[in-house]
């Protein structure tokens, strides 16, 4: 049994220091060569792509392909140098790889897009411009107003979220025929914001003969022009807005409220607090990081508003209810200059990350603070 066992350890022995090095070195060298390999291809495509060198490749497949093939080498690199914590490594390189191709490539293939000078409408083509884009930029007052109209547009989420917490409590009573409301709030959430502008702005909001214009008059209301006053214009982009998107907040914060322990309610009821009171000091600090969460997510979309604003006012009146992301579509359309609108889009990004950051700290603050 002694020497069976032997044996057994014998099969099982650990490699040599000496060979776990060798083997260690090999798969860096994989992982170096693989990186070169890829590195060096995508210099020699951009340069020839800026038209600085008359060799390289007529479109970007054998980049792709170098990629997929620098992602086979990061693989068997993994696994020949860490072994089995490798081959555990190899069920998360797909998810990373996939980021890096999908997020982190296109990100600064933006950057390098962003300068350059390259207008459709010139024959031309694109050429290197370095941060003259970035210089435009800091010089357009057209992208600083739809800059500060999106201040506007973010700060009325705050509304949002207080008319969706309020539909929440509502339908989370016992209330008569609350399923059938459920449903009936929900259906703006279904519809298409290009189908909300065009039913509502262009139809149902019409200045001569659109129901909403004829009902003013009726009220009252000699010059029923809802888009033609800047705030007049801003209130009524963000009240179609709000109709879409108010069900998605509400849905989140009444599923958060039925996940709620009743005994704390019924805690509150019995030491005598009121409605104001037991939604104050129970219901809100409890459905804190609920309400956090949907903030965040509308404010990320309010931060890409742009379909309703095209298709309604495109803007107007002056600028006044411009977004970015509208002013860079126009910006693409009407100039056909590709590399100022990516330089626009890249500022708007980085601008988007540090606002989302800092909200997500402040947050985090806040949460703990109160807990």
């Amino acid at each position: 049994m002694q020497n069976s066992s032997s044996a057994a350890d014998a099969g099982h022995k650990p490699a040599s220091p000496r060979v776990a090095g060798s083997r260690k070195n090999v798969g860096r060298a994989v992982v170096i060569l693989a990186s070169l390999a890829l590195l060096v291809l995508l210099l020699i495509q951009i340069l020839y792509t800026t038209g600085a060198t008359a060799s390289g490749f007529a479109d970007w497949r054998p980049i792709l392909a170098a990629y997929l093939f620098w992602a086979v080498g990061i693989g068997v690199g993994q696994v020949v140098i860490r072994g089995e914590r490798g081959l555990r490594a190899l069920f998360l390189l797909p998810a990373v790889f996939f980021t890096v191709a999908v997020v982190i490539f296109p990100t600064l293939f933006g950057v390098y897009i962003a300068s350059l000078d390259w207008n459709l409408s010139s024959l031309e083509g694109p050429r290197f411009y370095g941060f003259n884009n970035l210089i435009g930029l800091l010089h357009d007052t057209y992208y600083w107003n739809a800059l500060g109209n999106m201040i506007f547009y973010t700060a009325a989420v705050l509304g949002e979220y207080a008319v969706a917490f309020g539909l929440a409590l509502l339908l989370n009573a016992e209330i008569r025929a609350r399923k059938f409301f459920r449903v009936v709030f929900l259906l703006p959430m279904m519809l298409s914001p290009v189908a909300v502008s065009w039913m509502i702005g262009k139809s149902l909001m019409e200045y001569r003969f659109g129901p909403a214009a004829t009902l003013a008059r009726y009220l009252g209301w000699d010059n029923p022009a809802f888009f033609a006053s800047p705030w007049m214009a801003w209130l009524s982009i963000e009240a179609m807005d709000a109709w879409v998107s108010i069900p998605f907040i509400m849905i989140i914060l009444l599923a958060g409220l039925q996940a709620m322990p009743k005994e704390v309610q019924e805690a509150a009821k019995v030491d005598g607090a009121n409605g104001w009171q037991a939604f104050w000091h129970v219901t809100f600090p409890i459905m804190l990081p609920v309400s956090i969460t949907v903030l965040i997510i509308r404010i990320i979309f309010k931060l890409k508003l742009a379909d309703i604003v095209i298709n309604v006012t495109a803007g107007g009146p002056g600028g006044a209810t411009d977004t970015v992301s509208s002013f860079i579509y126009r910006v693409y359309r009407d100039r056909s200059n590709v590399g100022y609108g990516t330089g626009l889009a890249i500022f708007y990004l980085l601008l988007i990350i540090a606002l989302l950051t800092l909200l997500l700290r402040l947050s985090n603050r806040w949460t703990q603070k109160v807990g």
